[in-house]
């Protein structure tokens, strides 16, 4: 059966990353952009990274401009932003798409694994299931991620455990992090 351990990436120099090099420790896997609304999200997830990554566990960011251009500039401008204005520390790799012909097969693989399961309740829901789905109809049938920040828990098995959409509480999250560690 796969794993996330089957799948290499480009880190932010263009070269490849085995995610076997991650084995044995518990992934949230996430696709990031700086100009989002959701951007914010770097903080909660650098104090979870700092508080338990000495337990195994790893936080690998994904830039991606797919959502509304939110994520312009080059590898190294992301870079700089995020340990900058965040203190970021965990892994970040090259910026790549999530959606369509040109999908990230690990994205098209964890969305397949966790398929999008809704924004949850209220009118901040509403609101982005709104222009989620105006952006992600020139996907169609590969429309895997629906917006920015959608988070993927990885077992120490290497199989996706939860699906988070950048709506759900982050403490939920941590929570979840927590139980898989």
């Amino acid at each position: 059966m796969k794993t996330v351990y089957d799948f290499s990436v480009k880190d932010r120099a263009g070269n490849d990353v085995s995610l076997s090099e991650y084995e044995g420790k518990v992934l949230l896997i996430v696709n990031t952009a700086t100009g989002c609304g959701f951007t914010p999200h770097y903080d909660p997830l650098e104090k979870i990274y700092k508080e338990l990554k000495e337990k195994g566990f790893e936080i690998l960011d994904f830039p991606c401009n797919q959502f509304a251009d939110q994520a312009p500039g080059s590898d190294e401008d992301i870079h700089a932003f995020c340990t900058m204005k965040f203190g970021t520390e965990f892994p970040r790799f090259a910026k790549i798409d999530v959606n369509g012909k040109n999908a990230s097969p690990l994205f098209a693989y964890l969305a397949e694994e966790k398929p999008f399961a809704g924004f949850g309740k209220g009118i901040k829901n509403a609101i982005l299931k709104k222009y989620a789905d105006a952006n992600n109809k020139k996907f169609g049938d590969k429309a895997y991620i629906k917006w920015n920040f959608t988070k993927f828990l990885i077992g120490r098995d290497g199989k996706v455990i939860a699906r988070f959409e950048p709506t759900a509480d982050m403490e939920e999250v941590k929570k979840a992090v927590v139980a898989a560690l």
